[in-house]
This record gives structure tokens, C-alpha cells and sequence, in this order.
């Protein structure tokens, strides 16, 4: 079991990271590659923050969001129809996992099982992966299909945490209780990192402080000469 015991950190350092998180993400951010198979990964050279979630979570818009450009990251018209991992390098510090929506009600059985399982095999064998976004939508219920993502999570052993997505949508009271029963999901997970943020890639809400979070598992940026 993971253990997380994280010590409320004082206003310096949340200050100091927050700094961090923006210096990383206003650096370049490019597309290096689109992996359909397993053989068709990239070298693990920098560490990998993969973003995962149902096909119609906003995953696109807060990768976009995050790193301040509209396009880089791009919505299919049709959810679930992208099945392939996308890798940007971002500053050369840091390598984003666009991962394929799953939940796809359209898609054919076997194409499901196609996705998990090479979805398990890149989660359980890419030794850079340090975290996965795990991203719900706040305005509905937490489906089926995302427990078992976070099951499947938790056999890999992969380090994930949990962001909801579209939090300028709910009224407060609803969003409150939705954080609240993120939080007792991600307690009751072996691989949940424990904090839970909300966000909207609307009104810019939770931004700051998940690009400070990505920044810790970045590689420190270059010592000035």
C-alpha cells in the first residue's frame, strides 16, 4: 500500500510552488509523438504525468487550460473515437500523457477490452510514469467504469489523483458534497494520492494549484550559469 502522510505545508512553500507550477507550464509545450501500440512508445526519458478520464470529462480542454494554448491538446467530434497515447514534452522537464477516453458507449466489445488492456500494460510498464490525473466530471455521478479504472489503477500500483473537471457548472452545496465523496474514494484506494482538486478549464478554478502539484514531479529546471 502507498502511504501518503502529507504535512499541510506552510504559506511560503504553497507561495513557492505555485511559482514553480507556473514557470513550468508557460515554457514550450510541444506534440512529440502518438503512440496506437505498445511498440510504438517513445524512450521513458523525462518523467510522465498521463491525464485519464471518460470520453467526455474535458480532458482535452484542461491539458489546455494548464498549459495556456487552445489547440494543443484536440477534442475529437465524436467521443472515444481517438485510441492512441499522445506525449507532449513541456519544457523539457516534464512529459504529458494525453491517454484515449474510455466509456465510449458506441464502441464494440472487443475494442474495450483492446483499450484496457493496453492501457494496463503502459500504466504497469513505463518505469517514468509518476502520477495519473484521474479526471471526473462534477457534474454527474462517478460511473461504473471509473471505479474500475481506479481498480485497475490500484493493481498496477500506479500513483493517480483524482480531479474534477467543470466545477464553475454545480452550485456549491453539490460541489462540496461531490468533493467530499471524491475524497472517501480516494481513502479507500491503495494507489489514491489523497488530495482531490476541482477545476474548471471555464473560469481557470483549480489551475493554479494543479500545475504546482505537477511541478514536484518535474525534473528541477536548469541552474542558471
Amino acid at each position: 500500500m502507498v502511504d501518503f502522510t502529507p504535512q499541510a505545508p506552510t504559506p511560503e512553500e504553497i507561495e513557492r510552488d505555485r511559482e514553480a507550477g507556473r514557470l513550468l507550464f508557460a515554457g514550450e509545450c510541444q506534440f512529440v509523438f502518438g503512440a496506437q501500440k505498445l511498440g510504438q512508445l517513445p524512450d521513458p526519458l523525462l518523467p510522465e504525468v498521463a491525464f485519464a478520464g471518460r470520453s467526455n470529462v474535458g480532458k482535452s480542454s484542461l491539458v489546455n487550460a494548464l498549459t495556456g494554448r487552445r489547440t494543443l491538446a484536440r477534442a475529437s467530434s465524436e467521443p472515444g473515437r481517438t485510441k492512441q497515447l499522445n506525449f507532449f514534452e513541456l519544457a523539457g522537464r516534464l512529459t504529458l500523457v494525453d491517454m484515449p477516453g474510455y466509456g465510449f458507449a458506441k464502441a464494440a466489445k472487443a475494442v474495450k477490452e483492446d483499450w484496457q488492456g493496453m492501457m494496463f500494460s503502459f500504466l504497469r510498464g513505463r518505469p517514468t510514469l509518476k502520477r495519473v490525473v484521474l479526471l471526473l466530471d462534477s457534474r454527474v455521478e462517478i460511473k461504473e467504469n471509473d471505479r474500475q479504472i481506479m481498480k485497475l489503477l490500484d493493481r498496477a500500483a500506479v500513483t493517480f489523483q483524482i480531479v474534477l473537471t467543470k466545477c464553475d457548472v454545480p452550485k456549491p452545496p453539490v460541489l462540496a458534497a461531490k468533493l467530499r465523496e471524491a475524497r472517501e474514494i480516494a481513502a479507500a484506494h491503495a494507489a489514491a494520492y489523497p488530495i482531490v482538486l476541482a477545476t474548471s478549464s471555464t473560469n481557470g478554478e483549480g489551475i493554479v494549484e494543479l500545475r504546482a502539484e505537477l511541478a514536484r514531479l518535474a525534473y528541477p529546471p536548469p541552474a542558471r550559469a
